[in-house]
């Protein structure tokens, strides 16, 4: 795996000198777009699946604790990966680069031996305690073990790609996502309903179909690494522990796990809330989700090129173009975020025919969708800044802000709302934490450019 170590350290990278607008335009556009390519699988893997039964809808949907916390640990680790690599590419280290990125393939290794344990050998406990459906407990757990036990994909496919990011080489990440998902849509209704002589394997076919697409995914990404990635040089010697960078690595993506196993929890309380009314209302809630996945996914791409650059620059001490970059990703988020809303006013009917929403449905789902779109445009500000704060300055702040949006202010208004015995009411709780996610992460963001700015004009940020 050894990839051309050279003495002479590398040409100043694109992300140093090119002009913002066009680098960032250049570097988040692949991302959106491979973004919008996972958004479009998500939902068209819930319809195969849902025409096979209601009950393994179901199993698939009670797995979902289990996918959202190893994609957190994924996330995460890969964000914190990113931003040290990035940062230590621009300050000139490329030993502090290289180390980082070796540390992080040992992380995600190590990573995935604990999930494949948990998925192999939990999967069939962790269904049991949601249900004693035999059928779903029996779907769930081939679902669980597989996703879990051959998750190597996974967490090799987010480490790769974040490595190809972290030095500005997006539109070959994008490649590389595209091709899992498009081999993921593929196999699907292959592997599910058994066509072309292949065996009908039900819900465990769309298991082996996310894990062949995570598994094809992550060579590909393997290989543009070592073949067109030269900034970074892997080595099987240095893929092994090393205790401080483990320790600077975690230190910024742990934040992200957390808020990703935060989000899971924020969810499981919604619904407890509104089955309490309809379940309806909980298949609404649920719509939503996979729908505003179209307008969130972009801007997370966005987020994802932003990044990077934020890093190297800050690692460089170029503070003009810290600041150009984050000001030109916070209006193009906005202006995502209020195409987004303007959809969700406008059109929310046609967007719940895609369910084929009943009129039960249409009538709690219309102006559930038009409450909740208003805190679009004030999300897109607050997921910028939140990656801001990973990238550069304290990643505790995006901590903060998800704990006090999800669980400290959304929940309980929600609950509260709840009393009312009106249900429309209680969709208010999201706008209403929202605001207050807003107003946070403008006093953090204040806080952390004074302090990059200080940081960039004297000692060495990293």
């Amino acid at each position: 795996m050894a990839q051309n170590p050279s003495s002479h350290p590398p040409a100043e990278n694109k992300m140093g000198v090119q002009p913002v607008g066009r680098l960032l335009a250049g570097m988040a556009i692949p991302m959106m777009i491979s973004m919008l390519v996972q958004a479009l699988y998500n939902i068209v893997d819930s319809i195969f699946v849902s025409r096979l039964s209601e009950n393994a809808l179901t199993a698939v949907s009670l797995a979902f604790p289990l996918q959202n916390l190893m994609i957190a640990v994924c996330a995460g680790t890969a964000v914190g990966m990113n931003a040290l690599l990035s940062r230590s590419l621009g300050a000139k280290e490329q030993e502090k680069a290289d180390l980082a990125a070796n540390t992080g393939i040992f992380l995600a290794l190590c990573s995935f031996v604990v999930f494949c344990l948990v998925g192999v050998f939990f999967s069939h406990t962790f269904f049991l305690l949601q249900t004693d459906v035999e059928e779903i407990v029996t779907a769930g757990t081939a679902y669980g073990q597989i996703c879990l036990g051959c998750s190597i994909g996974l967490f090799c496919q987010f480490t790769f790609e974040r490595l190809l990011q972290s030095t500005g080489r997006t539109h070959l990440a994008m490649c590389t996502q595209i091709l899992g998902a498009l081999i993921n849509i593929v196999l699907d209704p292959i592997l599910i309903f058994g066509l072309f002589g292949a065996p009908r394997l039900g819900v465990a076919g769309a298991a082996v179909a996310t894990v062949a697409g995570q598994c094809v995914a992550a060579v590909a990404a393997l290989i543009m690494n070592l073949k067109c990635n030269p900034e970074i040089h892997l080595s099987l010697k240095k893929i092994r522990w090393h205790g401080a960078m483990v320790k600077n690595i975690y230190r910024i993506g742990l934040p992200s796990i957390v808020m990703m196993s935060i989000g899971s929890i924020m969810v499981f309380g919604v619904n407890r809330i509104l089955i309490a009314f309809t379940t309806t209302a909980t298949a609404v809630f649920g719509a939503y989700f996979k729908l505003q996945s179209f307008i969130f996914m972009p801007v997370f791409g966005l987020n994802n090129g932003m990044v990077p650059i934020v890093a190297y620059n800050y690692g460089a001490k170029k503070p003009d173009r810290v600041k150009r970059t984050i000001k030109l990703a916070i209006l193009s988020a906005i202006a995502i975020m209020a195409v987004g809303l303007a959809i969700f006013e406008l059109f929310p009917g046609f967007l719940l025919a895609f369910f084929d929403a009943s009129e039960n449905m249409l009538a709690i789902g219309i102006p559930a969708l038009r409450i909740i779109a208003l805190a679009f445009v004030f999300a897109g500000f607050c997921i910028i800044a939140g990656s801001v704060f990973q990238a550069i300055g304290n990643p505790f702040y995006s901590l903060i802000v998800s704990v006090c949006r999800q669980l400290v202010v959304l929940l309980p208004v929600a609950w509260l709302l709840s009393q009312t015995g009106n249900l429309t009411l209680v969709w208010l709780a999201f706008p209403i934490a929202e605001l207050m996610s807003l107003t946070l992460s403008i006093i953090f963001l204040r806080r952390t450019l004074r302090a990059a700015e200080a940081a960039m004009t004297t000692s060495n940020p990293i």
